[in-house]
């Protein structure tokens, strides 16, 4: 198809792109005019390519479309117009002109948020979801027929930056194309849109974006968020303009003491700690404001508002004096229009935007060996001067003059991009398919395993602590479960690698001839896999050891925030012997290299654990990319059943294992017990009263029964999980709140009174919020089919000393795994995995060989 694209940006330029890729010819591109000097991304591009680019500074005079800028367009034979990020006013001769019309794309679920601060908007009221639309464009222009809307959820602390990052810019760039898709099979929906819910708001100013202190503490937060970078949020007090930045709601611990900031208007004044500022609205909740910008332009921690400038200027040695250097002329290529870089010279005055803060910590951090900046940086550090002496001490380790703003750092760890994961993947190939391990008998292999799980023993106290620092696992737990079955798995595999063997089959004879059929097991070729955080080393070693056994080689990705394990099992997969390029790690975020191995033409197999959400992402990637074979291992509600004639000491011993066995960070985990009425009271008096006995403390500690959840966005899930159950009518016996301590720690937590309906009964805490509902004495049926109301189906468990009802429940629970007067009893030797949107295939035992193996027939005649 005929494509002309209108727009701008970075946004603008991924479209045009992809759109090529497509196969639909491109045949001009609209954007605006240089900037400064510099030209926008969308043109460069297509100027690469040879495509026509135009750059109108307006296309219409007085309300009419300007006759020499049409007939250039209409010259083009456009069929459709794609306009991706498009901030002109293009008139109705140019969107009606093609024969299929144009399409838009608008970073709101319309018709909530007409307008060009859709984002801002969609942040200030507090909304729970937000997206994007892609419409046919009218004259209103934002007020055409929907093709297509995909909304996200909306976190508590999402700023413009990271809705736009996370979600509408890369998600925007596949529906745009999708849509184009959509249009040229003849398939693209025309739906009206509706007027109830229609809002429109104005474009958010600096002089429109004043803070009304007369407000709740969340109100106020959503409109400083709703205004992070621009224009942002502003207030004045101490004679000046301040503007906050980087604000939360998550204040559980904070203790609002420190020096007092008088602010005019506001419910009482703010307090200056060393977390940041602390402020509150007219409801007596607290924020907190990481960040603020003085009137100047400057940006400071907002902790160090009343601390004088910095007094010490570091003195640079020679290198890095000529780093700094380096970097100076990385500042002057992205400012032109500054004649010489000097240490006053201010990047945003000079005439840097946002996209340019992008491009310069991309150079430096190839300048300087990787080293990675954050965007903010370049905002708190804005001078040439300033910028070059927090590099300095971020290359020195010693940022912020030895006040870290983060409590711990284990190490520091490289993102991977999709240019690693084409390399992996191509030296996994390679190694597949012309190295040694394809041609090593398949006794050696197992030797290989065996030497591999061996070493594993040896360091098996270096990888539990591993363990315990990166994903917050008991130490003593970390050393027995997480270590210690991961080296099982390995052994029982290892055992395996020689006794995969095929059949032979009679057939119908070819007389006189006679015929000999068998069947071969071999390797799929390279396997890609992806593991979550809450058993980083356990799950990659469920999938990699049956992945080697079969003899594939493999690409791991491991979880973005549990990454540690995972490398340490690389180096000793190479002091093992195993080949190089036969096993591979990619540290990265999902959306970029999880992704890429989803669509990666030369991935033959995907095994995944993760959410049921990101694993219906994936089939689908795996069935569009190359048909690849895919295991899926997803969320879970697992129901637990304990009826009065169990021996109630063991139910509520398992009980409690059942539910807070690593911090409740466990895909099994029971995610809702029903006990029979006539135990309920004394059952929960008992679970309360052993709750209330657990230590919860430093995973090292080898007293600790309970560490800190895996990681910040995950403590605040499981707080706003409990606020959904107190708010529905269950009764929180115990628990609910974040341990007032460093740390992401929450308590363990008991749900009394939890009906069918309520959100804690269908949805999945992945954390330590045990939740029990009353069923009716000797009501069997009954509870079986409440037990069953779930789309999940990963594991169950049942607790009576009645032989029969122990076997028929077992027979009626819709689960993988059911366990019987016991719980958790996972074995290398059983297989694991879900039914229903629980997922498909099989982790552990036999069974896991046959996720990584094909079959071939092979049928002589003699």
């Amino acid at each position: 198809m005929k494509i002309a694209v209108i727009g701008q940006s970075l946004f603008g330029q991924e479209v045009y792109c992809h759109l090529r890729k497509e196969g639909h010819e491109v045949v001009g591109v609209f954007t605006v005019p240089d900037k400064d000097g510099k030209a926008d991304p969308l043109g460069l591009e297509a100027e690469k390519d040879g495509v026509p680019v135009f750059k109108y500074s307006r296309w219409r005079a007085k309300g009419q479309a300007l006759p020499d800028v049409v007939a250039k367009y209409q010259a083009l034979g456009a069929e459709l117009n794609v306009l991706p990020f498009c901030s002109q006013f293009i008139p109705m001769e140019i969107i009606s002109a093609p024969r299929h019309g144009s399409i838009i794309y608008h970073p709101s679920l319309l018709p909530r948020h007409r307008g060009a601060s859709a984002i801002n908007w969609t942040l200030i009221h507090g909304d729970k979801k937000g997206g994007f639309s892609i419409f046919w464009a009218d004259d209103g222009l934002d007020t055409g027929d929907l093709l297509l809307q995909k909304e996200c959820e909306v976190l508590p602390d999402d700023t413009v930056s990271t809705l736009y990052n996370r979600f509408l810019f890369p998600e925007g760039i596949k529906g745009m194309v999708q849509a184009v898709r959509l249009i040229a099979e003849g398939k693209a929906p025309r739906l009206p849109q509706p007027e109830e819910g229609a809002t429109y708001e104005g474009i958010q100013k600096k002089e429109t974006a004043k803070i009304n202190w007369d407000q709740p503490a969340e109100a106020i937060h959503n409109w400083i968020r709703g205004n992070d970078k621009v224009p942002g949020a502003w207030t004045e007090a101490c004679e000046q303009k301040l503007t906050f930045f980087n604000s939360t709601l998550n204040t559980s611990g904070l203790v609002p003491e420190g020096d007092a900031l008088p602010i005019p208007g506001a419910h009482r004044p703010g307090v200056v700690t060393k977390a940041g500022l602390i402020l509150f609205g007219n409801d007596d909740k607290m924020l907190l404001v990481k960040n603020i910008q003085l009137e100047d332009g400057k940006m400071i921690l907002a902790s160090n508002f009343f601390k004088g400038a910095a007094s010490s200027v570091l003195e640079l040695t020679e290198a890095e004096l000529v780093t700094a250097e380096a970097v100076r002329s990385v500042w002057q290529r992205i400012l032109p229009k500054v004649l010489e870089v000097e240490d006053s010279t201010d990047f945003f005055k000079s005439g840097a935007a946002s996209v340019d803060v992008v491009r310069l910590v991309e150079e430096v951090k190839e300048l300087c060996d990787g080293l990675e900046l954050e965007n903010e940086d370049v905002y708190m550090a804005s001078t040439f001067g300033d910028f070059i002496q927090l590099l300095v001490r971020k290359l020195r380790g010693d940022d912020e003059e030895g006040e870290c703003s983060i409590d711990y750092v284990i190490c520091q760890v490289s993102l991977a991009q999709v240019t690693d994961v084409d390399k992996a993947v191509a030296a996994a190939k390679d190694a597949f398919e012309n190295g040694r391990w394809g041609k090593i008998s398949a006794r050696d292999r197992g030797r290989l395993m065996y030497r591999l799980a061996d070493l594993m023993e040896q360091h098996q106290e270096e990888l539990a602590t591993i363990e315990a620092l990166d994903a917050g696992a008991v130490y003593t737990l970390a050393l027995k479960t997480h270590v210690g079955m991961s080296i099982q798995t390995f052994r029982y595999f290892a055992g395996w690698c020689d006794k995969i063997q095929g059949s032979t089959i009679p057939i119908n004879q070819a007389r006189p001839n006679r015929n000999l059929t068998l069947t071969r097991k071999e390797p799929v070729g390279v396997c890609g896999i992806i593991i979550p955080w809450n058993y980083p080393l356990m799950m990659l070693s469920w999938k990699t050891a049956a992945c080697l056994a079969a003899g594939n080689t493999v690409v791991i990705k491991p979880a973005q925030v549990t990454p540690l394990t995972a490398l340490k099992f690389a180096e000793l997969t190479l002091k093992a012997g195993i080949p190089k390029g036969v096993v591979n790690v990619l540290p990265g975020s999902g959306s970029l290299v999880g992704q890429r191995l989803s669509d990666h033409p030369d991935v033959r197999k995907i095994g995944f654990t993760g959410s049921t959400e990101v694993g219906k992402h994936i089939m689908k990637s795996c069935a569009i990319s190359n048909v690849k074979k895919v295991s899926l291992e997803l969320g879970g509600k697992s129901p637990l059943i304990i009826f009065a004639d169990c021996d109630l000491n063991k139910a509520v011993q398992m009980g409690m294992s059942s539910v807070f066995f690593n911090k409740g960070e466990n895909c099994i985990a029971a995610g809702r017990l029903f006990v029979e009425d006539s135990i309920h009271d004394e059952f929960v008096r008992r679970v309360v009263e052993e709750v209330r006995k657990m230590k919860v403390g430093n995973p090292l500690d080898r007293d600790t029964d309970h560490g800190p959840q895996n990681h910040h966005a995950h403590l605040v899930k499981l707080m706003e999980y409990c606020q959904h159950g107190v708010k529905e009518g269950a009764t929180l016996v115990c628990g609910g709140n974040q341990v007032p301590r460093p740390g992401f720690f929450f308590e363990p937590t008991v749900f009394t009174d939890v009906e069918d309906h309520m959100f804690i009964a269908k949805e999945e805490s992945f954390g330590p919020v045990m939740i029990i509902s009353r069923f009716a004495d000797g009501d069997l049926d009954a509870v079986l089919s409440r037990a069953n109301a779930t789309e999940f189906g990963l594991a169950s468990g049942v607790f009576t000393r009645d032989i029969n009802k122990a076997l028929y429940v077992s027979d009626k629970l819709q689960a993988g795994t059911v366990f019987v007067n016991t719980y958790n009893k996972t074995d290398v030797a059983a297989p694991f995995g879900g039914f229903k949107q629980s997922g498909f295939g099989k982790d552990l035992g036999e069974a896991a060989l046959n996720e990584y193996l094909r079959v071939k027939t092979v049928t002589f005649e003699y």
